[in-house]
């Protein structure tokens, strides 16, 4: 069954992502259900972000060369750790091994087509538009729906934000008390008043 084509010159509009949330070291985090990656993989920052201490699950990379649509992607290292898929009728934890880059654009983890394939994840887009997790079928885990103005503006600013967060607030701690939601609210107010911190030519 189709759906209702969008206008002429409009079907840039109609796109829906494959964006969920899931829960890493019982941390909320996002992730993109992306069948056009081999790879599962996160950046850095994002990770620096969502769990401080991601330097203490690693496990070794070398001698792999990856590569994005746009450009070359550089692995530091494998993140060892499991996911769940939260769900009222029962959540699906998931052993990942997760490629951290130095410099991937996505502000989302990737769940690359080899977890997709293996633990039997299904994508529907019908009607409505849900994904499956293995054999129960009739467990629907839902895609976060956020707005795609949203999503092109933040693309645009979090350029000067990220150099903000990576150099200004390079040696603060920021307790991991907070939910990734305050956490975000509390870095965009240090952002907003970025001009009152001293500096070396300021103390």
């Amino acid at each position: 069954m189709c759906k209702a084509k969008p206008a002429r010159g409009k079907g840039y509009t109609s796109g829906a992502s494959c964006i969920t949330s899931i829960l890493i070291h019982d941390v909320e985090a996002r992730v993109i259900l992306d069948t056009g990656a081999f790879c599962t993989c996160v950046d850095k920052d994002y990770l620096q972000a969502i769990l401080p201490e991601w330097k203490n699950h690693l496990l070794p990379i070398e001698g792999v060369q990856f590569s994005s649509a746009s450009n070359n992607m550089y692995p530091l290292a494998i993140l060892d750790t499991n996911i769940v898929f939260p769900h009222p009728t029962g959540s699906v934890r998931m052993k990942t091994e997760i490629v951290v880059m130095d410099n991937c654009t996505s502000k989302h983890i990737i769940l690359g087509n080899y977890y997709l394939n293996i633990y039997g994840i299904d994508i529907n887009n019908h009607e409505d538009r849900y994904f499956t997790i293995g054999e129960n079928k009739r467990r629907r885990f839902a895609f976060s729906n956020i707005p795609k103005k949203i999503s092109i503006i933040s693309s645009v600013k979090d350029t000067y934000k990220e150099e903000f967060v990576a150099n200004t607030l390079a040696e603060t701690q920021i307790t991991p008390l907070l939910s990734p939601k305050m956490r975000h609210d509390l870095i965009d107010v240090l952002y907003k008043y970025k001009n009152s911190f001293a500096s070396d030519n300021e103390p």
